[in-house]
Parts: structure tokens; C-alpha cells; sequence
């Protein structure tokens, strides 16, 4: 009996010293710097993964293990793609969803090396940084479970897995399907090349493939029985083309053609290109979209050929909170950046030596902008999170300053400490910030105010894919 009673007074002693280290906020950021090895580790294995979008089976699989352990409910394969899920811990008001990305891109495989140094075995490589995310928050979701149990708070902290950022718009089939529909505020995170957290804007965008079908022949004993694919294409290229004097300014085509038959002696039965439309408002995008159509059905039209189209993915632009992002900015800025070693300062001076254009400090991976609103000539299926739950984010210095997104050199430096010090940087403030939500109700009504003010009382999301299935095969 005597053992049995010390045993259970050193248990309550035990869980009383937990409670205690995990009470502050500088108690946090040491609960989430003991783990480094861990989650520099998990980072790194996603990186030599390099998945793509809805191909990430290994990845989601090690972030799934990694919140299962810490104590999380996981439900995988949601809103109909295999390797999305919801991790959740706690129960109650507030729920606060932190999001976590993990897919990589195609065509951009290097070694962490400040050269130019492809892998032969890889296609893809992680140029936007997101097995960097996806670790990140899921350590800070960690560390706020770890900070409710201590401080015996109620409330909910929900991470959600999300696959297929790039191009294959995940998130937005989660906000179809209701998954964000109890959430109180939304936070996330990017890696970049500096550090800052503000209000910062994206652009909506549609994407699509367009396949066209002719007529296989010998392209010089038969030419008149064939009819051309690849002609199809190229007519459609060419008015799509034309189409952009004639479009708002702000208006983005991109397209690149996937498919352009095997051989020249054969008239090419099937080719098929790849189109985006982006533009700051949604509606625009959706009458852009609407005339490549036409242009593809006149191609189509023209060449004697057959088309059809696939939307593969469609976001909004966003609608960042202010009120939020001042919370986040306060501690990022209480976090702090990071300084670079010797070794990681040989590094970054190699990667700048490669850029063309004006070159950074190295030091202002120390150093937080100032709280703001930012534009941004990208898009993201976040915006689409944005318009029906208050949502925050901000950019953490994982790249050598002065670096560009989708290149070799993000690639580079987010395989190395690098990047793991900057995910570390956004784990911390990503947690803080949940922290100082849950002790702040008035924050979150404050920022669903500011939400219904920017989308309008009467706003009923839709979709801009419509109520397509996840284009599960985007990337194949």
C-alpha cells in the first residue's frame, strides 16, 4: 500500500510540474525548442519524400503517426482525397484550426546543396517549402494541447491535414464539404525569404486541362487523312494569346502543353495543355475562364478536332483579418527570427551568389517587417478558408534571403537547418497566437465582424470547381 500511495504522489507531483512549465508563453517556446530533433527530423524525412499533390501517401501518413502520438483523434481520407485528414485534440468553444500543408512540386528535384545539383531519382522537390508547414503545425498544435491540459482550459485545437496546394485546390473541397463549419478562427503559415505577419492579399484562380482528340496518320504518305491534336492546341494557344489584349490588367494566363503527340512522322491523336486564369476578384476569373473555353471550342472548331476540358482546381482570393494578424504579428515579433552559424552563412552567401538581382542581407532572417497589408502575385486554396472562418497567417524566413518560391535554391536551404530553424520560428508563433485566442474571446468576435463586413451579410460560398470530385489525378 505504502508504494502504491508514493507512486501516485509522485505521479500528481510529476503531472503539477507539467502543468507548471507549460503555463507561459516562454514555457511554450522551450516545450516546442525541446522537441527540434524530433520535428527537424519529421521535416526532413517529408522532404526526402518530395510527393506530390495527392500523391503524398508517406507524408501524410508520418504527420497522421506524429498527432496520433501526442494524443490527437485523426480521421483520414476526408472530403474524398486519400491523404487529407483532421487531427483534433480537446472539446468546446473555441475551436482553432491550424492548417499544415505537404505536398511538393514537380520538375524542381536538388540535393541540399547551394549548387545546382538535381537528384536523378526524384521528379519532385519541396520548392515551396510545405514539408516545412505541415511540421510546423503540427508542432504548434501540439503545444497548444499541451498548454490546455496544463491550464485546464476548455476548447478545441484542430489541425487539418491538407493536400494538393499546388494547382489541385484540397482545402476547398474541405470547405465544400463543411469540415471548417465549427471553427471559431483559422491560422497558418508559408515559408518565404524574410518574416512578417500582416493582412496580406492572393489572387482567385481557375485551372484546367484541355484535351483534344484528331486523327492518327502518316504525317508524309497521309497527311489529308489525319487530323491534328496538336493543332487544336497551338490554335487555341495562339486566340488565347490574342485574348490578353483584351482582358483587365490585372488578369494572369498561364499554360503550358502537357501533351504534344510522340513522334513528327505521326499526326498527333491526342495533346492536350494546361491553363490557370487568375485575377484579384473571383467573378473575373470565372468570365476569363469562360472565354478560353471558347477559344478551346473554336480551336476545336477550326482544326476539325474534338474537345473537352477538366477543372482541376479553382480558389478565391483572400480575406485576411486584420484583427488576427495583429495578434500574429505581436508574437511573432516576441518569437523572433533566428541568427545564422558560421556554416549556415557559407551556405546562404553560396545560394546568393547565384541570384541575378539585388541581394538581401543575410541578417534579415533576424528581422520581422512591419505589420501591414501585402499583395502577392500567387494564389492559394487558404483564400477560400478565408471567406467563411477568420483567418491568419504569415511568412517565416526559411529560405536564403532573397530566394524565390518554386526554385532550386528554396528547394536547397529547406533541406537544411536553414529552413528547420525558420519552421521552428513558425511553430512558436503559430502557438502563441492559438494561446492568446483562447484567452480572448472578444479577438475572435472582433474578426468575425471584420469577416462578415468584407464578404457581405448575404455571401453563400460556392465552389468555383463546382461540385466536381477531387481531381485526384492532376498530377499522373
Amino acid at each position: 500500500m505504502t508504494k502504491h500511495i508514493v507512486l501516485f504522489l509522485t505521479a500528481i507531483i510529476l503531472l503539477s510540474e507539467t502543468a507548471v512549465a507549460q503555463k507561459t508563453k516562454q514555457d511554450v517556446i522551450k516545450s516546442i525548442d525541446n522537441k527540434y530533433d524530433l520535428y527537424s527530423a519529421t521535416a526532413k524525412k517529408i522532404w526526402d519524400f518530395a510527393e506530390v499533390g495527392f500523391q503524398e501517401n508517406q507524408s501524410t501518413a508520418l504527420l497522421q503517426q506524429t498527432l496520433k502520438e501526442a494524443g490527437f483523434i485523426v480521421q483520414n481520407n476526408v472530403a474524398g482525397m486519400p491523404t487529407a485528414f483532421t487531427a483534433t485534440y480537446g472539446s468546446g468553444k473555441p475551436v482553432i484550426g491550424i492548417l499544415g500543408e505537404f505536398d511538393a512540386l514537380p520538375g524542381v528535384s536538388q540535393e541540399a546543396v547551394p549548387e545546382l545539383k538535381p537528384i536523378p531519382t526524384k521528379i519532385a522537390g519541396h520548392a515551396c517549402g510545405h514539408h516545412l508547414f505541415g511540421v510546423a503545425s503540427a508542432a504548434a498544435a501540439i503545444a497548444v494541447k499541451d498548454w490546455l491540459i496544463a491550464n485546464k482550459k476548455a476548447g478545441t485545437i484542430r489541425f487539418y491535414g491538407t493536400p494538393a496546394e499546388e494547382g489541385g485546390s484540397g482545402k476547398v473541397y474541405m470547405v465544400r464539404d463543411g469540415l471548417f463549419k465549427d471553427v471559431d478562427v483559422v491560422i497558418h503559415w508559408h515559408p518565404g525569404a524574410s518574416n512578417s505577419a500582416g493582412w496580406g492579399a492572393s489572387l482567385s484562380n481557375k485551372s484546367g486541362k484541355f484535351r483534344f482528340y484528331g486523327v492518327a496518320s502518316h504525317a508524309a504518305a497521309s497527311p489529308e487523312r489525319g487530323r491534328s491534336a496538336l493543332d487544336g492546341v497551338e490554335a487555341m494557344d495562339n486566340m488565347v494569346n490574342m485574348l490578353r489584349e483584351h482582358v483587365s490588367d490585372a488578369t494572369r494566363i498561364h499554360y503550358v502543353i502537357t501533351r504534344g503527340g510522340e513522334a513528327p512522322n505521326v499526326v498527333p491523336a491526342f495533346a492536350e495543355a494546361y491553363y490557370y486564369v487568375r485575377h484579384p476578384k473571383p467573378m473575373e476569373v470565372k468570365s476569363t475562364w469562360e472565354r478560353v473555353v471558347r477559344a478551346a471550342e473554336g480551336a476545336a472548331l477550326g482544326t476539325d478536332t474534338r474537345m473537352k476540358y477538366e477543372v482541376t482546381g479553382g480558389v478565391y482570393n483572400m480575406l485576411a483579418s486584420e484583427s488576427l494578424a495583429k495578434v500574429m504579428d505581436a508574437n511573432l515579433r516576441l518569437v523572433g527570427g533566428f541568427v545564422y552559424t558560421a556554416e549556415e552563412r557559407a551556405f546562404g552567401m553560396k545560394i546568393q551568389q547565384t541570384f541575378t538581382d539585388n541581394v538581401p542581407k543575410l541578417e534579415t532572417s533576424n528581422e520581422i517587417a512591419p505589420l501591414g497589408e501585402s499583395e502577392s502575385g500567387g494564389s492559394t486554396d487558404v483564400a477560400d478558408i478565408s471567406w467563411v472562418v477568420p483567418t491568419a497567417g504569415l511568412r517565416v524566413a526559411t529560405w536564403v534571403p532573397g530566394t524565390a518560391a518554386h526554385s532550386w535554391q528554396a528547394v536547397a536551404a529547406g533541406g537544411t537547418s536553414i529552413g528547420f530553424k525558420g519552421m521552428m520560428v513558425a511553430a512558436k508563433t503559430l502557438a502563441l497566437t492559438a494561446v492568446d485566442l483562447y484567452n480572448s474571446p472578444a479577438v475572435i468576435e472582433e474578426a468575425w465582424k471584420e469577416l462578415r463586413k468584407k464578404a457581405g451579410e448575404n455571401f453563400k460560398y460556392e465552389a468555383l470547381l463546382g461540385d466536381r470530385p477531387p481531381a485526384l489525378d492532376y498530377r499522373k
